[in-house]
């Protein structure tokens, strides 16, 4: 059985014996979870942490200052395991005080905790007595995160491992262009293809400079995939099922294109989850049925936009 934890452990452990060449540090917690802090990690910690994202089942290199992605398992690699889809949500008390952690939780954990509608479609379960959990995020997570994660993953908090980063760091910036192949498969599920048939898929994507602040970070890191990301979807299907839905996966058939995501985020008073998520999609799409051997190619590259939303 594939296993999305066991991989990405084999990977995390890389990561622990080589932090220094990586630039990230690593805190066991009392209660025995380990935290590895990619705040300042590089740019080889930024390819490790993406690859972790994707439970081991995809490459991220680098070529010409772009972010290259390829998986032959897109469903499990990018929506079983890469995808943001568990808000991580924890209040507890410290120094008398009640303080609270929110964080977007993506990784391998997700396939044991399985707190998404989005498993009953995905029909993949990971079996394994570790856990891997990736937060976009600037608070370290204490042990009442760990405590809590570990319990929805069925495990003792010992046999987790957290990686986190902020976005504004280099290795935020490499881990959100890292997930160009899934923005576009989420964007294929939005608009009602059947994500099983798409059988693998490459894509790539600048790599944003670091912003001065996370959310500063998250328009240049999103404008990388809208208006500067590529994909190709190798599929398996009919061409009607392709046909029907083509016109709208890329970012160019959103009515908010053309602004750069800074823009479109401050007109929504700073409020992620409050945006149109059919906006979240690659700036180009090529689809090609490997069953018929025709080919599909809509959206383009805004190399306007993205210069001067990254070097303004």
């Amino acid at each position: 059985m594939i296993s999305v934890n066991r991989n990405a452990v084999r990977i995390v452990e890389k990561m622990v014996m080589e932090r220094e060449s990586l630039g990230i540090t690593i805190q066991p917690l009392s209660c025995g979870a380990t935290v590895l802090d990619c705040t300042s990690g590089k740019l080889v910690a930024g390819k490790l942490f993406s690859e972790v994202c994707m439970g081991g089942l995809g490459n991220v290199s680098f070529i010409r200052g772009d972010v290259h992605v390829r998986t032959d398992l897109p469903l499990i690699a990018c929506m079983a395991s890469q995808y943001a889809g568990w808000n991580v949500k924890v209040r507890y008390a410290r120094d008398g005080e009640e303080k609270k952690f929110s964080a977007s939780g993506s990784g391998p954990a997700r396939a044991l905790s399985r707190t998404e509608k989005l498993f009953d479609e995905l029909d993949y379960k990971d079996e394994c007595d570790k856990a891997v959990m990736v937060l976009e995020v600037r608070d370290f997570p204490r042990e009442e995160v760990a405590r809590f994660i570990a319990e929805k993953c069925g495990i003792t908090p010992k046999d987790l491992f957290i990686l986190f980063a902020p976005t504004a760091s280099l290795v935020g910036s490499v881990q959100v262009s890292s997930r160009i192949v899934e923005v576009g498969l989420h964007k294929l599920r939005l608009l009602g293809f059947d994500m099983r048939k798409i059988v693998c898929a490459y894509g790539s994507a600048p790599v944003a400079p670091v912003g001065k602040d996370d959310m500063d970070a998250m328009g240049k890191t999103n404008d990388c995939i809208l208006y500067g990301g590529e994909t190709y979807y190798f599929a398996h299907c009919s061409d009607e099922e392709i046909e029907r839905i083509v016109r709208n996966v890329s970012s160019s058939s959103s009515k908010f294109f053309g602004k750069s995501f800074g823009k479109i985020l401050a007109e929504h008073n700073y409020e992620f989850y409050k945006i149109d998520p059919t906006l979240f999609s690659p700036a180009s799409v090529i689809i090609n049925n490997i069953k018929t051997g025709k080919t599909w190619r809509v959206g383009r590259v805004n190399a306007e936009i993205l210069e001067e939303s990254l070097y303004s």
